[in-house]
This record gives structure tokens, C-alpha cells and sequence, in this order.
């Protein structure tokens, strides 16, 4: 009794359950009318099998015949006619903005963008470039104002746009401007510009550099150019040549070539996907179809901030979207360290990301909770739990008490005014979907696909709360899954390698016919490599890698991203590698601990030193070793696939060292290569 009267008088426990009483009369009063998102398809049946014994599925949205959906407006079935519809709902309103300080975004309207566009194309025309014929320009820069004329200049006269990047590297770029047959690129920075003309030669296609940023060219630039024989000329002055020679828009058809996004193969040269005006039109009205729902349509006035590289379809998708219903882009101002101010500026209704980034936001919120006193703990974890409790009953909201008293600082961070979150390039786990939810009151739709997909196949529906699979396919593409008999995987008991057929799969690889004929089957089925499951309620679940597995010496095969994805989620883990050998018995792997948990792990165990030194440390490796082992039995793995030693790094593997691909995946062959020595080592010990 007295412990319990003790408890009773302590402040803490008093403020707690007041706070807890006030807020579940709150609760009452305010769940009285709480909005119900109504899914666009039955939640409990997100695919329906198509007779014939091949096991495709489609989404319910094609209807009992399966008739795959095209487009999603008769007006608009290519990018240009995307951007000419924005441009009749809102021509005098904003369509483009650049980021200027903390505070200040400049806006060009529809009507702006589309003149500067016909000057840069007339330009473009003037100097040589054929419309109508599919010519390709290379675009090289960061996100920005020139980068968005340039793509509506392309479409407005049928030219291809080929984005480079810089982690392809000068080799790479170079491979693909002659591979393209590009005589024309557009770029930025003087060092894109540099980079481009220390490969050309006599040989190169490459015939004229136009440089986005006048104040970035200078006298030994222009003497450079001239050395080469490569033309560089302003965009400035590519504008003033359009006005003199103005053009009337040449618009593509359906079956034009819209861009060639190459990929950065992990190994080997990029391969150039083909991807036409209406591949990627399907894909948007695919996503309309599933994800437009009340409250989150897309419509005039919507924001989004353009940070993720236009250089892949991800963005391009999300752009295409925000275009054709009159919504607003500001691009960030390029530097990372600033995307939450300039987040915070621009209020954005729509976020798309990858996992890379909503990870790290989840750890860092998880890791302030932890250190927090026990009122803010209890309070964070009464907040959670209510916000579960709605999405539970499918609300999705940000008006909560909850709200108000726990994650409105969360939701600021964000602008405020977000109505939706996007992720996609990699899987996102199931506890940092339903913390993204419930702490920034939005819906949170996660798409899975390739670039050769055009981006998406599935969407998770709105309104479907659950968690751990990729949501239901999307009305423009059939999915079957394939047998894998060496992995016992078979389409009968509703596993197998995921394919997809429709109008958002690309067209091959640019002068590449074997890499196409290894994607793209005699029947016209893009082969993906991952393997998936049909869940009950007909969505679909990634649970296997086809590629990227690999054989022990006892016959056993291990998936490394599936191993990978488990040991991820260790509190002391921020990147792992999972490595085999067939001439092995077991799986090694190598650590970058996670630097904020790490160090306060270390001083709880009495270990001081730096960083670098704890990764040096053998209590500590065998620290984090236990840690994953016991991760790896709670999530079901079986002994031969958990790893035996690991080996501790200090430096992260990243797209600017070469070990990661610029949709952060780990390029195994350089890895294996760089860590020959380690990986022999851990052999020999554990023999």
C-alpha cells in the first residue's frame, strides 16, 4: 500500500495521469466525426487472378476482363500534354520556384515556363537540332529552374532528354553520350562542364556544351572548349537565338521516346532504359487511380520540393503528377545540409522519399525518446498508442490533442501542411510506415518498381494500415509470379520471382539487345529478380532476392538482402554487408556501427575512446554480434544463414566512395574487392 500511495504522490505520475484523463475526454469529444478514408478498392481483396493458370493478377480497378488502363485523361497521354493541362487549370498561378534563402521562393507561372521552354527549344532548333525525330540532349546538373525548361523544351518538340549524374563517373558519361549519339548536353557547375570536356576528343559525339549558369563559365573554360572543338555557348544566349527564331511546338505521340534513364549497373557499362511519353503516362494513372482519394487528390496549388535527382524516374514521376493538375515545384537550393529549412519554407502538401532518409528520422526520434525523461517518454508512448488506435479505424489525421501536445514539432519540421508521404527505391519497414503515420498525421503510401517499370507496379491503397508488403498492383500492369525451383519457390503455392507486363514496361535498352532479352521475355514479361508472395488480402510481399543469391559449400542458399534487412534493424547497426562464399560453410558480414547508440552503449559498459577506436574494440564487436544473432532467431533465420564474425569499419559505405549505387544499393563486386583481405582473414579464424 504504501509503494502504491508513493506512486500515487509522485509529480510525474500525477502530471501523467492527469494529462491521460484530460486527453481521453478530448478523445471523446473530438472521434466523434473522425474522417474514414474510404479505399478506392476493397482492402481484403487487392488483386484478382486472372483465369487461364497463369497466376496474373491485377488490380479490381481493371474490372472482371482485366483491361489494363492507358491514361487517365483523354487530354493527356504524353508528358507535354501533362504539362498543357497544368497549364489551362492555372496558367497565371505558380508553376516553378527556386528556394532563394530561408525565406524566399521565386515562382515562374505556367504561362512563364512554357515561353522560356518554346525560346530554349527554338533555340535549341536554331543551332541544329532536329524536332519531331527524337534527337537525344543530355541534361547534366543538379535539380534546379533550368532543369524544368529543359524537360518541358524536350517534350514540347518530340526531343529525347538522357540525364547524367555525376556517381556514373567521366567514364560512364562519356560511354553514354556516344552511345546516345547525343551532340548536345546541357549542364550547370563549371566541373560538370570540366568533366565533359576532359573526355571529348576527336572521336567524341559531343559537339556543344550549354551551360544553365552564365557565371560559371570563364575564359579558361571558353579556351578549353575551344581546344576541343566542343561549342560552349550560355543558356542565355540559346534563349535570345529561340526569340529571334521562334518555333510553333512540335508535340510527341504516345509512342515516342520521352527519355533514356540509365541505370547504374552495379556492374559493367549503365544500361539506357527507353522509356516513351506513354509508359510513363500509364504509371501516373495508375497512381491516381489507387492513391487519389479524399483528402488527398491532386489538384491546383498542391507543393512539392524538388530534392530527390531528377536524374531518375522516381522524381520524374512525382513532377509529371504535380504538372498536369496545376501544382507547384520549388528545387531546393542543392545543398543537403539545408533540405529541412528548405523544407520548412516551402510547406509541402506532398513528400516523397526513400528510406534512406525516413530511417534516419525514425532512429533519431527513437533515440531522443529513449534519453527523455519518463514524462515525456510515457507521454510519447500514450500519443503513439492513440494515433495506432486510429489508424486501426482507418483515420489518418492531425488535429488530435496528441497532435497538439506531442508531434506538432514533428510535423513543423515538415512545413506543416503534409498530406502525403512517398517511398519508394528500397524497401521501408513496417515500424517506421506506422511511425510516419501516426507522428506526422499523413498518409504514407510506399510504390515498388523499377526503373524499367517506369517507376511503380504496386501502391499501398489508402486506408490500408497494415504493414509489411507493397500494397496491391496498379491498374496499368499485370503481375505473375514465376517459379524458382532451385530456391523452392513456385507460383502454385503463391511465391515466385514477380514479373510484370503492361503499358508502363519500357522498351528495351538502347543498343543493347542482350541485356534487353534478359529483362524482357519472348512474351513481353519484365523478369524483376525479386521474389514475391501473395499475402491473403491480395497484396503483395517482397520476401526474397533472386539475384544476388549465392551457395555454401553444404548446398545451402543464402539471400543476402534478406539477411540484411534483418540485421538492419539492430540498434547498433547502420549499414551491414552480408558476404558468401561457395567454397565456405558461412555467411560473414561487415559492420558500420551506428555512431549515436554506439557511443552511449560503450560508456554504459565502461569503454572510452573515440569512434574509430570502438570499431577496433573486440568487446564491442562481440557486442554487436550478439545483437544481430539475436535479431536474426527473432526474425526466423535459420542457423546457416546467420553470419559467423563480422568485421567493424569506421566509414560508411556511400555513393561518393564507389560502394554504393546512387539508389544506395551496395555494390557487392567493389566491396568484395576492397575487403578481399578482411574477408580472408575472418575465414581463417573461424575454420
Amino acid at each position: 500500500m504504501a509503494d502504491a500511495i508513493s506512486f500515487l504522490s509522485n509529480p510525474y505520475t500525477v502530471a501523467a495521469l492527469g494529462t491521460a484523463a484530460a486527453t481521453s475526454a478530448y478523445w471523446v469529444i473530438s472521434n466523434i466525426n473522425m474522417p474514414v478514408v474510404q479505399p478506392p478498392i476493397d482492402i481484403r481483396r487487392q488483386s484478382i487472378e486472372l483465369p487461364g493458370g497463369e497466376h496474373i493478377h491485377v488490380s479490381p480497378l481493371t474490372g472482371v476482363d482485366g483491361k489494363l488502363l492507358k491514361y487517365r485523361y483523354d487530354d493527356v497521354q504524353t508528358i507535354y500534354e501533362a504539362f498543357l493541362k497544368g497549364r489551362k487549370l492555372c496558367g497565371d498561378q505558380p508553376c516553378y520556384g527556386v528556394c532563394q534563402d530561408e525565406n524566399t521562393i521565386a515562382w515562374k507561372t505556367y504561362n512563364e515556363v512554357f515561353q522560356i521552354a518554346q525560346e530554349l527549344g527554338s533555340g535549341l532548333i536554331a543551332r541544329g537540332v532536329e524536332p519531331g525525330k527524337g534527337t537525344m540532349i543530355g541534361i547534366y546538373a543538379q535539380n534546379r529552374l533550368q532543369w524544368g525548361y529543359a524537360e518541358i523544351a524536350c517534350t514540347m518538340y518530340t526531343l529525347c532528354s538522357v540525364p547524367l549524374y555525376d556517381t556514373l563517373g567521366p567514364d560512364a558519361c562519356s560511354f553514354i553520350i556516344d552511345q546516345a549519339q547525343m551532340s548536345t548536353v546541357i549542364s550547370d557547375t563549371k566541373q560538370r562542364i570540366k568533366t565533359l570536356l576532359e573526355k571529348a576528343d576527336e572521336s567524341s559525339c559531343l559537339k556543344e556544351i550549354i551551360a544553365m549558369l552564365p557565371s560559371e563559365v570563364d575564359d579558361d573554360l571558353r579556351s578549353m572548349a575551344e581546344q576541343k572543338g566542343v561549342s560552349l555557348v550560355t543558356f542565355d544566349e540559346i534563349l535570345e537565338e529561340g526569340k529571334s527564331n521562334l518555333r510553333e511546338p512540335v508535340p510527341p505521340k504516345p509512342d515516342d521516346l520521352y527519355t533514356v534513364c540509365y541505370t547504374s549497373g552495379i556492374t559493367g557499362d549503365p544500361k539506357g532504359a527507353l522509356i516513351t511519353h506513354g509508359n510513363l503516362i500509364a504509371t501516373t494513372a495508375g497512381l491516381q487511380a489507387i492513391c487519389e482519394v479524399p483528402p488527398m487528390t491532386f489538384r491546383p496549388g498542391v507543393r512539392l520540393l524538388s530534392y530527390l535527382p531528377l536524374a531518375h524516374m522516381y522524381e520524374r514521376l512525382c513532377q509529371a503528377m504535380m504538372t498536369m493538375h496545376g501544382g507547384q515545384i520549388a528545387f531546393y537550393r542543392g545543398d543537403v545540409k539545408k533540405i529541412l529549412d528548405d523544407v520548412r519554407m516551402t510547406h509541402p502538401t506532398g513528400f516523397p522519399s526513400v528510406p534512406r532518409l525516413l530511417n534516419r528520422v525514425y532512429d533519431k526520434v527513437q533515440q531522443g525518446v529513449a534519453q527523455a525523461n519518463w514524462v515525456k517518454r510515457t507521454l510519447f508512448n500514450m500519443a503513439m498508442n492513440s494515433k495506432k488506435k486510429d489508424l486501426e479505424r482507418g483515420v489518418v489525421r492531425r488535429d488530435s490533442i496528441w497532435d497538439k501536445l506531442v508531434f506538432k514539432k514533428f510535423q513543423d519540421l515538415m512545413g506543416g501542411d503534409v498530406e502525403i508521404i512517398f517511398s519508394g527505391a528500397a524497401p521501408l519497414s513496417g515500424d517506421v510506415m506506422t511511425f510516419l503515420r501516426c507522428a506526422f498525421g499523413c498518409h504514407v503510401i510506399e510504390g515498388y518498381g523499377q526503373t524499367e517499370s517506369s517507376v511503380a507496379t504496386t501502391f499501398t491503397v489508402p486506408g490500408d494500415h497494415t504493414v509489411g508488403h507493397v500494397g496491391a498492383p496498379i491498374p496499368c500492369n499485370q503481375i505473375k509470379l514465376v517459379d524458382i525451383p532451385e530456391m523452392d519457390y513456385f507460383a502454385d503455392k503463391d511465391q515466385g520471382e514477380v514479373c510484370y507486363k503492361g503499358y508502363n514496361i519500357f522498351q528495351g535498352y538502347l543498343n543493347n539487345p542482350d541485356k534487353t532479352k534478359e529483362a524482357l521475355d519472348e512474351d513481353g514479361w519484365l523478369h524483376s529478380g525479386d521474389i514475391g508472395q501473395w499475402l491473403p488480402n491480395g497484396s503483395l510481399k517482397i520476401i526474397d532476392r533472386k539475384k544476388n543469391i549465392f551457395k555454401l559449400a553444404q548446398g545451402e542458399y543464402l539471400a543476402p538482402e534478406k539477411i540484411e534487412n534483418v540485421y538492419i534493424g539492430c540498434s547498433l547497426v547502420e549499414q551491414v554487408w552480408v558476404h558468401g562464399d561457395s567454397l565456405q560453410a558461412f555467411a560473414v558480414g561487415f559492420v558500420i556501427p551506428d555512431r549515436e547508440t554506439l557511443l552511449p552503449w560503450a560508456q554504459k559498459k565502461d569503454i572510452s575512446a573515440t569512434f574509430e577506436d570502438l570499431c577496433n574494440n573486440e568487446t564491442v564487436k562481440k557486442g554487436i554480434l550478439e545483437e544481430m544473432i539475436a535479431a536474426g532467431r527473432t526474425s526466423g533465420l535459420k542457423s546457416f544463414e546467420q553470419v559467423k564474425d563480422i568485421h567493424v569499419c569506421s566509414d560508411l559505405f556511400s555513393v561518393e566512395n564507389g560502394l554504393l549505387t546512387p539508389t544506395f544499393k551496395l555494390k557487392r563486386p567493389v566491396l568484395k574487392k576492397k575487403f578481399a583481405a578482411e574477408i580472408e582473414a575472418l575465414y581463417e579464424k573461424n575454420q
